[in-house]
């Protein structure tokens, strides 16, 4: 497990760039903001979290329960959950407002049309709206 990525995935990548190319500017993986969101736009109070499906457990066709382990495989994925839960709920406390990109959306059969997800989430930051879920099909 040592060489699977935290952060700078490829989802990562291809949404930064998206909102980069929109004019968007962001910093990263802020450590002071419960979760480390993985996009941080301070000027309009928003965060992007870009997340695996496997590791959070997304109910995808990119999520599958391993069969080996199953018991150390559920605590660890489910703990993930768990603290999804926590940093997003306190993060709305906090005014922040919080969206999620997932991973099925930019990669799979059930992909979406990359220009239009990625220019629906420059909407969303731009808005005022308080969440988002951009998911695969």
């Amino acid at each position: 497990m040592a060489a699977i990525k935290g952060s700078h995935t490829k989802p990562e990548l291809t949404v930064r760039r998206a909102l980069h190319a929109e004019g968007l500017r962001y910093r990263l993986h802020v450590k002071d903001l419960p979760g480390k969101p993985d996009l941080v736009f301070p000027k309009h109070r928003a965060v992007v979290f870009v997340h695996g499906c496997f590791w959070h457990q997304h109910s995808c066709h990119l999520f599958k329960w391993p069969a080996t382990r199953k018991e150390f495989w559920e605590q660890k994925i489910g703990r993930n959950v768990a603290n999804d839960l926590r940093a997003i709920e306190k993060l709305q406390s906090l005014g922040w407002r919080v969206a999620i990109v997932w991973e099925c959306a930019l990669k799979g059969k059930t992909r979406l049309n990359e220009a239009n997800a990625m220019q629906t989430l420059a909407s969303w930051v731009k808005s005022t709206e308080e969440s988002l879920v951009i998911e695969g099909i």
